[in-house]
């Protein structure tokens, strides 16, 4: 194909894009949202993701206990403990070195109380082998005298896990529909340019041109109108993903997020395909069920 060619088809494809400049925005903007639902819905998957792996890198359960418990309870129950299979260590965390532990991490929790006044229990921090032992060393202390409870992050791995789950189904579900009704107005306008160029399309087939010469220029169009759609899409997303960080920081002081630069680095890329894969389908399904050729 000559570069002269190649040159009247983008040329085309942007006067069109300007005559028919009112459907093309309200295109457009169908597009930026329908990529702004994927990403938003991707970037709340991998930060759930992202948690579940700072939770499984925590191999351990603790166990809590109450205030009153006699030291030969205690004893007992750290006994007990080293008694398990899948005990990879044992630490003893007093009311004290839990409350100077939270206070360095998340000082805001413990705003109004004291060491004097201190909320938190004393406990055995458990490390464990694999969290498959969890279950099993619950159960054998967990009726022991002395012992309040007993926790682990199993329970927070399978709710964050629904949750992600859930997240992904509905942002399947939303991103198809966005999608179609994206696909359905690019088809649209590409009706509408090929209907309004009706008598121009009828003079280059009389003369001799191909289909796909016919066809290209208003396939450029679509992919444009696709591409501007993912490239604001990944602006709006940086600046929203960039506020929700600041606000999430100003008010928590040790959170693990995706960075931002996640959007450019994964996100970018994968947005620019899919805008060029919809953009140009929808106009190429458009010319082969509405222009005769």
């Amino acid at each position: 194909m000559k570069i002269s060619t190649v040159n009247y088809f983008i040329g085309d494809a942007f006067k069109s894009f300007k005559r028919n400049k009112t459907i093309s925005i309200a295109t457009i903007i169908t597009v930026l949202v329908t990529f702004i639902v994927l990403g938003t819905f991707s970037l709340v998957a991998e930060n759930l993701n992202l948690a579940i792996g700072g939770l499984e890198d925590k191999i351990e359960l603790v166990v809590y206990l109450n205030d009153d418990i006699s030291p030969i309870d205690r004893k007992e129950v750290q006994v007990k403990i080293n008694a398990q299979e899948g005990v990879k260590e044992i630490q003893y965390e007093s009311r004290e070195d839990a409350f100077k532990k939270l206070q360095e991490n998340n000082a805001g929790i413990l705003k109004g109380y004291t060491l004097e006044k201190n909320p938190l229990p004393a406990s055995y921090i458990v490390k464990l082998e694999d969290m498959s032992y969890a279950p099993a060393i619950r159960e054998a202390v967990k009726d022991l005298d002395g012992v309040e409870s007993v926790s682990d992050e199993q329970e927070s791995i399978d709710t964050i896990q629904s949750i992600i789950k859930f997240t992904k189904i509905i942002g399947t579900v939303l991103f198809v529909i966005l999608v179609g009704v994206s696909i359905f107005l690019i088809m649209n306008t590409t009706k509408l340019t090929v209907y309004a160029r009706r008598k121009e399309v009828g003079i280059m087939k009389f003369v001799g041109a191909t289909d796909w010469f016919i066809r290209w220029p208003f396939i450029i169009e679509g992919i444009l109108i696709g591409l501007i759609g993912t490239f604001l899409s990944v602006i709006a997303l940086y600046f929203l993903y960039k506020f929700v960080i600041s606000f999430i920081a100003a008010r928590v002081i040790i959170l693990n997020l995706i960075p931002i630069s996640y959007i450019f680095t994964s996100l970018l890329w994968k947005f620019v395909l899919g805008g060029v894969l919809v953009g140009g389908f929808a106009s190429y399904l458009a010319l082969r069920k509405f222009l005769v050729v």
